[in-house]
């Protein structure tokens, strides 16, 4: 972090920050302006510059030194900057946060310039960090993949609103509750009382929930706004098209036939391996595709299974839904698999490390606890 003064007889005096960032194809962030006396962390693009102006510069030595060369500008003070300039980078009105990029997101695949995330979004970006991968690239220039970490500033109330619109999710997230604290006692209220209503038998689950929204959705605790950002549409999408996927295994016999294989095995296997092979095809399916969609494919084998070998469909369909939640084998088995990812610096191969003893641990748990709460009847 540096300080570099622009000269009174300097070309860029009268001109706009984003002159001077366009000036030089150097990796420098211009993280600050003291601008007539006044200290602006993260300044706007369009912030005119005057003679003997100073920006506060983040980048490596070189590229600092090349950005001077092509400006003419002068070196004010090398390594930190003054206490007073180094507060307002992170002060109320201007913070400094960290935030991972998520499936599906805006910046998924794009670069800071094409995001225009200083113009468009108020937001400057002062680093990448990508499973401890070096960059020979500019930052700006750097397509993000998921799991990147970001390191973001701005002022606070336009990092709260950029990072939503980014689909960013914030590490800091503490540092980001600005404004009123929601009532919580209510919605917590609603959703008990949705809850009762299904056990009891009252509604069905799809009435008590939807009627739950509806609620919130009035009394404005939620705004139509913040429920429609919170729907993970690709999920819904994937399962709208894999559900026809499961009804055609089941209408054309595909079921039946690999339930028919399951059962051949059944001739000498006992209950608990045949409940225990469904339970592990289902946590390998859910490794490859996602979870949801493995449980829609398998749960009407799991039903023909049972009904081949006359027991109860509630033990396998319980071994579908387990099979399905323990998606531990790789990172695309569930969306959080592949955030922590990024930040955790993990590989591929870690999740099998760690995941397949995690895998037999719930396998030699959930067969005799399955058949103990949800009986075979055999």
């Amino acid at each position: 972090m540096t300080e570099v003064r622009v000269p009174e007889d300097s070309r860029f005096v009268g001109m706009r920050l984003h002159d001077i960032e366009d000036a030089s194809d150097e990796d420098v962030a211009i993280v600050g302006l003291l601008h007539r006396g006044i200290v602006y962390g993260a300044p706007s693009s369009y912030q005119i510059v005057d003679g003997n102006d100073v920006l506060i510069i983040e980048g490596d030595p070189e590229e600092i030194r090349a950005f001077m060369d092509a400006t003419g500008f002068e070196l004010e003070g090398s390594g930190d900057v003054a206490s007073d300039i180094s507060q307002t980078l992170g002060s109320a009105d201007v913070t400094v946060v960290e935030a991972i990029v998520t499936p599906g997101s805006q910046a998924q695949d794009r670069s800071a310039r094409e995001l225009r995330l200083h113009s468009e979004f108020g937001l400057n970006l002062l680093g990448v960090s990508r499973r401890g991968q070096r960059f020979i690239r500019r930052l700006s220039h750097i397509n993000f993949r998921v799991g990147d970490v970001l390191l973001l500033q701005g002022p606070a109330e336009v990092v709260q609103t950029g990072l939503p619109r980014l689909g960013l999710l914030p590490l800091a997230e503490r540092e980001l509750r600005i404004g009123q604290q929601r009532r919580l006692l209510f919605p917590i209220a609603v959703f008990a009382t949705a809850l009762l209503l299904t056990s009891f038998g009252v509604l069905s689950v799809q009435v008590s929930f939807v009627a739950a929204v509806v609620v919130l959705l009035v009394t404005r605790i939620v705004t139509l706004e913040e429920a429609y950002e919170a729907i993970d549409w690709p999920v819904i999408i994937l399962l709208g098209a894999m559900i026809p996927v499961g009804e055609a295994l089941e209408t054309t016999g595909g079921a039946a036939r690999i339930a028919a294989t399951f059962a051949d095995w059944g001739g000498f296997l006992p209950p608990w391996a045949m409940l225990g092979i469904v339970l592990v095809t289902t946590m390998l399916l859910s490794a490859v595709i996602n979870n949801a969609a493995a449980v829609i494919l398998m749960a009407p084998i799991g039903i023909k299974v049972a009904q081949n070998m006359g027991a109860s469909l509630d033990p396998f369909l319980m071994a579908v839904a387990i099979g399905g939640s323990a998606a531990f084998l790789s990172p695309i088995g569930h969306q959080s698999n592949t955030i922590v990812m990024g930040p955790g610096g993990y590989r591929f191969a870690d999740y099998l490390i760690m995941g397949f003893p995690l895998v037999v641990v719930i396998v030699a748990v959930c067969i005799p606890a399955i058949m103990w709460v949800w009986p075979m009847g055999i």
